[in-house]
């Protein structure tokens, strides 16, 4: 089982927007075998063309997610059923979903749409939250693990959001359901900082495969630096 293969390690997220330099299926392949050999215990990828691609390129779990925008919705990542099933049919080992209270496009609730991709798909849900409220609502409703994945992404939490180890903590005062610390995650200390707090495993995306954010924050400290240096 996905959880018990990724306890306690570190889950890749292997992703690029459109119009970036690593954008597409054979980049995002190339990215997972890289963190596969540097000791990663899963990934978690977007849409079925890159999870297809990642699953025939390493025999790591994938954490499957499916970013769709809908005018009118704030809710994207996989925000309907027919969304789900097309990363579980490309190869995803769990499902993750926005797990926050935002209205969400479709006919499902958020305890319907956990309960379809379990029942339908035969998949574990990961429910992406941005508050304790959140993660308990979402553990409620039947998720098999809740993240922090949002927390810093709404507009609840935009301006003051938790770290991951201080949201770990607290939902974990709370529940007993396993949590994933995700976003927002910079450095190996903070990673371990997660873990430290209780997080079940830790998600970095960012901080290790988009280059191009890792370089401003190079350029950004080098022009902040002292003059006199």
């Amino acid at each position: 089982m996905i959880l018990q293969q990724i306890q306690g390690g570190l889950v890749v997220s292997c992703q690029a927007l459109e119009g970036e330099p690593l954008h597409g299926a054979r980049h995002m392949a190339a990215m997972a075998k890289a963190a596969e050999l540097g000791g990663a215990a899963g990934i978690r990828a977007n849409g079925p063309a890159d999870i297809a691609a990642i699953r025939e390129a390493v025999a790591l779990p994938i954490i499957g997610i499916h970013k769709l925008y809908t005018p009118g919705y704030e809710v994207y990542i996989t925000p309907t059923f027919e969304s789900a099933a097309a990363v579980a049919a490309a190869g995803a080992n769990m499902i993750a979903i926005d797990g926050t209270m935002r209205t969400r496009p479709g006919p499902d609730s958020l305890p319907d749409l956990i309960r379809r991709i379990q029942r339908e798909l035969g998949r574990p849900v990961m429910a992406d939250c941005a508050t304790v409220d959140e993660a308990l609502e979402a553990a409620a409703a039947g998720a098999d693990v809740v993240a922090t994945t949002m927390a810093g992404y709404t507009d609840e939490t935009r301006d003051e959001a938790a770290s991951a180890a201080e949201l770990v903590t607290a939902i974990r005062s709370y529940i007993d359901v396993p949590v994933i610390a995700e976003g927002r995650i910079w450095t190996p200390d903070e990673a371990r900082r997660a873990l430290d707090a209780g997080a079940h495993a830790v998600v970095v995306g960012s901080a290790i495969t988009r280059p191009q954010e890792i370089t401003r924050r190079f350029v950004q400290a080098l022009q902040g630096a002292s003059t006199w240096l």
